[in-house]
């Protein structure tokens, strides 16, 4: 094999990200030539709506599954976090990168931090998860709906449309724009808990191809990959989508690893939070004893109600 196709989204993140991959599969293969096939995915093109009615993140991956179901590309690129935890007939998601910084960040071109905003302060996130965590410690803000790719999240908030936004550390760090914004400040973990598969990339195939397996498999990280299946699994138990407000991490320390989970209703309250920790020897279904745990404490009433909460036509700023 002389080519590979990487299927990717064709945002900047997005780009950036795939021509990470290729740079290093081209550093470990250097007999193998990688191109890009970019697509512009429905996740992305539309932008007046808020994510969750519009069918999810999967929209931002579905087109890639089908150039690949199509053979025109060998395998994809995914922010970890937009991957549904159901994959196509034909394809595996088979190698996780390592996971880099996963906190959220707060921006401000007037405010220093969440804790200077003053009571009813707009504050702009597409994610149900951050409105959640944020609405539980601030419920005194106005969480309003940001859209767009990010540098139009970041010239929304410098047009004062927004006293503040949050957006995920990582990919600001990635395309150098955090140091044009006057007023940082990185959310600890403890404090707003990242969604699955935060800061990782996840690579898909499609299957039964040896030689393209091996050359995803040169990008795996296995510790990664272990928290992250714990986080999926979670997440496919209980059947979280985009109109459910969760929060999941697996984070490793020694050889303890520890999945903390959240849920709970979009405006902060009926707040469900459970954590479990295992030996590395011993835990293969962390995710599903987790679930189980949370939904004999009502998890599922708690995410049905939220959805119902969610998609109220006098709610429309929910995410």
């Amino acid at each position: 094999m002389n080519k590979i196709i990487i299927a990717t989204r064709a945002s900047d993140l997005a780009l950036w990200q795939a021509y990470h991959i290729k740079g290093r599969i081209e550093s470990s293969f250097p007999e193998v030539t990688v191109e890009l096939n970019k697509i512009v995915s429905k996740g992305d093109k539309i932008l007046d709506k808020p994510l969750a009615l519009v069918g999810g993140k999967g929209h931002f991956t579905k087109e890639l599954e089908d150039e690949m179901l199509a053979g025109n590309a060998d395998l994809a690129v995914h922010s970890l976090k937009d991957v549904p935890t159901y994959i196509p007939e034909g394809l595996e998601l088979v190698s996780i990168t390592t996971r880099q910084d996963q906190s959220d960040v707060f921006l401000s071109h007037t405010y220093k931090s969440l804790e200077d905003l003053p009571k009813g302060a707009v504050v702009g996130t597409t994610s149900l998860r951050r409105r959640m965590q944020l609405l539980s410690k601030r419920p005194d803000l106005k969480v309003k709906d940001l859209r767009g790719n990010v540098n139009t999240r970041l010239r929304k908030l410098s047009e004062g449309q927004y006293d503040a936004i949050i957006l995920a550390w990582i990919g600001l760090n990635r395309l150098d724009l955090l140091k044009d914004i006057p007023f940082t400040q990185k959310l600890p973990l403890d404090m707003m808990i990242p969604p699955m598969g935060q800061a990782a990339l996840g690579i898909e195939i499609v299957s039964n191809n040896a030689k393209i397996r091996e050359i995803a498999m040169s990008v795996n990280d296995e510790n990664t990959f272990i928290c992250t299946k714990a986080e999926r699994e979670f997440i496919s138990k209980i059947g979280a989508g985009c109109s459910a407000p969760v929060a999941c991490n697996a984070t490793i320390t020694n050889d303890m690893i520890t999945l903390q989970c959240m849920i709970g209703y979009p405006d902060g309250t009926n707040i469900l939070q459970k954590s479990i920790s295992k030996n590395l020897n011993d835990c293969e279904n962390l995710g599903l004893e987790l679930s189980e745990i949370m939904i004999n404490d009502g998890a599922m009433e708690i995410l049905e109600n939220a959805e119902k909460i969610a998609f109220k036509d006098e709610m429309p700023q929910r995410l």
